[in-house]
């Protein structure tokens, strides 16, 4: 049995605000322990649960944040950025059983400790086939093509109750709970990785590859909140203007659907100007 995990930060033990998620501060630095606990929690679990193989794929900003020497020795860590499926890299080989995404978070527009989808501020929404769509919700189409199961979700309890829409039957830990974007109740480190790791444990035996699941046409429809972005974002073929700050494309798989998106994302990113956004 082989587990891909897909590692994002803002989900992660203790994890309230930009400066905690933000590479090169001093609060990223004391966060990147927490994030790493949790990680190393799933590992073990997951071997617990009989895994054979677990691979890290980083997903967080860089994609260097995990503190590789502070992992079980069993794993393997796929770090860096520019890769074909970003956030889920690694699952298109088809020998990956089950998926668990975590450290995850709410998306755009949605209550939730640091919500947001793909970009931190510019995006306001982000609607797959008219469901609000976090990046929960956009990987989990992306694996089920690849007839991935989502075993374990992990992250704040608005995250948790997220993905009862997309994995109802994945193993759900909530490591804080929700105040406001910026402000949470936080369960201390060693409380957390207790509850992940038993919940991986258990989440291993979800982790059955069935039939890859063709699910389009999808359209993905984004929501900025400043008008050029929408304009700067029609760049990308297939991208048109569907209002004044809102743009859209159809994608025939989410294989297709996700790499626009990252394309969106990058143009729109690229387009930001430093005081007025």
């Amino acid at each position: 049995m082989k587990i891909l995990i897909s590692a994002d930060m803002e989900g992660a033990t203790g994890v309230t605000w930009p400066a905690d998620v933000l590479p090169g501060t001093p609060q990223w630095e004391r966060c990147r322990a927490m994030f790493t606990s949790d990680v190393n929690a799933a590992v073990e679990g997951f071997f617990d649960g009989g895994a054979d193989q677990v691979l890290v794929n980083e997903a967080h900003w860089t994609m260097r944040n995990l503190l590789l020497e502070r992992l079980d020795d069993r794993v393997e860590m796929l770090t860096g950025r520019h890769k074909t499926l970003s956030m889920v890299e690694g699952v298109q080989h088809g020998d990956v059983d089950g998926i668990a995404f975590v450290g995850y978070h709410a998306g755009a527009g949605m209550e939730g400790v640091l919500a947001h989808t793909y970009l931190a501020n510019q995006i306001t929404g982000v609607w797959l086939n008219d469901v609000r769509a976090s990046e929960g919700l956009l990987n989990a189409h992306v694996v089920a093509e690849y007839g991935v199961p989502v075993v374990l979700v992990t992250g704040d309890d608005v995250a948790c109750e997220d993905a009862l829409g997309y994995a109802p039957e994945a193993l759900k830990v909530a490591v804080k709970d929700h105040v406001s974007r910026y402000a949470a109740v936080c369960r201390t480190p060693a409380r957390t990785a207790g509850d992940i790791r038993a919940a991986a444990k258990e989440a291993a035996r979800l982790a059955v590859r069935h039939t890859p699941v063709e699910g389009g046409p999808f359209t993905v429809a984004v929501e900025f909140d400043a008008e050029h972005l929408a304009m700067a974002a029609t760049v990308v073929p297939g991208a048109e203007r569907t209002g004044e700050r809102k743009v859209a494309y159809t994608s025939a798989t989410m294989y297709e659907g996700i790499r626009t998106f990252k394309a969106v994302t990058t143009i729109v990113s690229a387009a930001v100007e430093e005081q007025y956004g």
